[in-house]
């Protein structure tokens, strides 16, 4: 998609971000709920510090951003080698390849400019579309949390699953 620009993220950002964690068609899916304040977004941003990588996915022609994909390092020596992935794409821009965008530049990230070994993240068991992706980029099923997370009035499920650089 070439209409789509990967950058890391700008404070300008953060009402598009908080818009998209609290979008009906989004929010199931990673954590986020209708209440979530703009504070909480701007705070999350202003205080990255080394051991976060925020990249975004902004529209070329309207300065827009309409997706995030977050790395955390871990910060504990013994588990330097290790990150986990946040992802989420704005509900009127998916299925169009920005999240397989997002997961490629920060993979490169995680493999070849940070050398991590291993990256992990969480899915709702439900989400074959994400799975699919996450298994596009080598990320296995390690385990399976019961009760995980709530997710519109419901405990749900979600696999752990891991990617190893090696």
């Amino acid at each position: 998609m070439s209409k789509v620009i990967i950058r890391a993220v700008k404070i300008e950002d953060i009402p598009y971000i908080n818009e998209i964690r609290r979008m009906e068609g989004v929010k199931e899916n990673i954590l986020g709920i209708s209440s979530e304040r703009l504070e909480y977004t701007e705070e999350f941003i202003q205080n990255i510090d080394i051991n976060k990588h925020i990249l975004v996915a902004q529209l070329k022609e309207e300065n827009k951003v309409v997706g995030l994909v977050g790395l955390n390092v871990n910060h504990t020596p013994r588990l330097r080698h290790s990150a986990s992935i946040g992802i989420m794409v704005h509900r009127e821009y998916q299925g169009i390849g920005i999240g397989k965008q997002l997961m490629k530049e920060i993979l490169d990230l995680a493999d070849n400019w940070l050398m991590l070994k291993r990256v992990e993240l969480g899915v709702f068991a439900d989400n074959e579309k994400a799975i699919k992706l996450y298994e596009s980029f080598e990320f296995k099923i390690e385990g399976r949390r019961k009760y995980a997370a709530i997710r519109n009035g419901k405990y749900e499920d979600e696999y752990i699953m891991g990617r190893y650089n090696i």
